[in-house]
């Protein structure tokens, strides 16, 4: 059985609590929930702005996929919260615009969106994601 790795890069937020940024065994990587933090800074950004959010959670998903040897072609499933059901179109506009540049294949991910409330009040939306290595 192959082992499990942490996924570690400075292009996306350390996490603040203890959890891996990604977990890779086999030709499976799981991305954790990122939310929208800028690497940099580590602060969070776009308050109340959750197209902009959705781009910047997108941006951190995606160096962590870079960092396991992936790409959006590779990813199975995106899950996607909301914390208000309001706010679903305008994530949905900015989630359509992002993959549609970077999913080659033409076969979107799967996704699952579910509104509920996140760690901290400034989060509108935590995208995670489930990628499949060849």
């Amino acid at each position: 059985m192959s082992e499990r790795t942490a996924v570690f890069t400075p292009e996306a937020p350390a996490p603040a609590h203890v959890f891996s940024q990604g977990v890779r065994r086999g030709p499976f990587l799981q991305v954790s929930g990122q939310g929208p933090v800028d690497p940099v800074s580590n602060s969070y950004i776009h308050e109340g702005d959750v197209k902009a959010q959705t781009l910047r959670t997108l941006q951190n998903v995606e160096a962590i996929l870079t960092a396991g040897g992936a790409t959006f072609d590779d990813v199975m499933m995106l899950r996607v919260y909301l914390t208000a059901r309001d706010d679903f179109a305008a994530m949905n506009e900015a989630y359509g615009e992002f993959l549609s540049s970077r999913v080659r294949s033409g076969v979107l991910p799967a996704r699952t969106t579910v509104f509920t409330g996140l760690p901290r009040a400034e989060m509108l939306v935590e995208i995670d994601a489930l990628a499949v290595l060849d």
